[in-house]
């Protein structure tokens, strides 16, 4: 019997504290929205967060900060709220700014170019079966240019100005935007990329589509983590930073971020590519 009133007690209790908690207000931090691709044939979800005084009503224009692994589940939350911090007004290191995240990837489809034999995967440790398809990224790229640039820019109040963030399979997806469309994107913020795709081939032909297509000033960050975890992974970007860094329009950045690795690196390499690509900053006493 005392034992069932000490049950009932405790069921009171868990009853007493789920009324309070629904007393609270929501948080959040942005909306999505799904968007359907013509190009792809697919539909993307899109996660936006948009600047503390947005107002769809006033003249003020804001840069746009697409994630290519957007979704809530992959890096739209974190980074998302690195770039509230570093545009806060006291820190003030980079203009209030629109936040895209693209959720929804095939990444190994979407991420990677077309390839004549698929050898080179399992040399580089990886089972083919894990690539069921792949090649994808042009069409990718068609998408980001063709449809998500224009409906962000006419649904929300774009400045034109824009920065890419992509890591891993992501990442080699913003080398090859960098390479052939380098105009899409002010800012490039490029971690640890999987340039040993297709044998190379980006590494390869770096130089030769830098010169052929790139005629617009750009900021290119590209981190890495330990090059012990993976030192061919660190020599590929290290001969990718050659390339870039040789481009006279190109102000660029290279960061080797030691303490981390593959698979943490991308919070701390997307916060130091605002704080080295933009240094300036406000003090405040406060």
């Amino acid at each position: 019997m005392i034992g069932n009133r000490i049950l009932l007690f405790f069921i009171f209790l868990i009853f007493q504290a789920a009324c309070f908690a629904q007393k609270g207000t929501p948080l959040s931090i942005g909306i999505s929205e799904v968007l359907h691709s013509d190009i792809l044939g697919e539909n993307r979800t899109i996660n936006i967060c948009l600047p503390d005084n947005y107002n769809p009503s006033d003249s003020v224009r804001y840069p746009i900060i697409y994630i290519l692994d957007g979704g809530v589940d992959e890096d739209f939350f974190h980074i998302a709220g690195i770039v509230r911090f570093v545009t806060q007004p006291w820190i003030d290191r980079f203009p209030q700014s629109i936040v895209v995240g693209i959720g929804g990837n095939t990444r190994r489809r979407d991420f990677t170019f077309p390839v004549e034999n698929t050898d080179f995967i399992e040399k580089e440790g990886f089972q083919r079966a894990n690539f069921p398809s792949y090649g994808g990224s042009e069409k990718y790229r068609a998408f980001i240019k063709n449809e998500l640039i224009p409906y962000i820019s006419g649904n929300y109040k774009s400045n034109g100005k824009q920065t890419l963030i992509g890591e891993s399979l992501a990442g080699l997806f913003s080398v090859e935007i960098l390479l052939k469309q380098p105009e899409l994107f002010n800012d490039y913020i490029i971690i640890s990329p999987s340039l040993w795709w297709g044998d190379e081939f980006l590494l390869e032909n770096a130089d030769k589509l830098l010169q052929r297509n790139l005629k617009n000033n750009i900021n290119v960050y590209l981190g890495v983590p330990n090059r012990e975890e993976d030192l061919k992974m660190y020599n590929e970007s290290k001969a990718l930073s050659e390339v870039i860094k040789s481009n006279k329009q190109i102000h660029f950045v290279f960061d080797y971020i030691p303490d981390e690795l593959h698979s943490t690196v991308i919070h701390q390499a997307v916060y130091n590519a605002f704080r080295k690509l933009y240094p300036k900053t406000v003090y405040s006493k406060e």
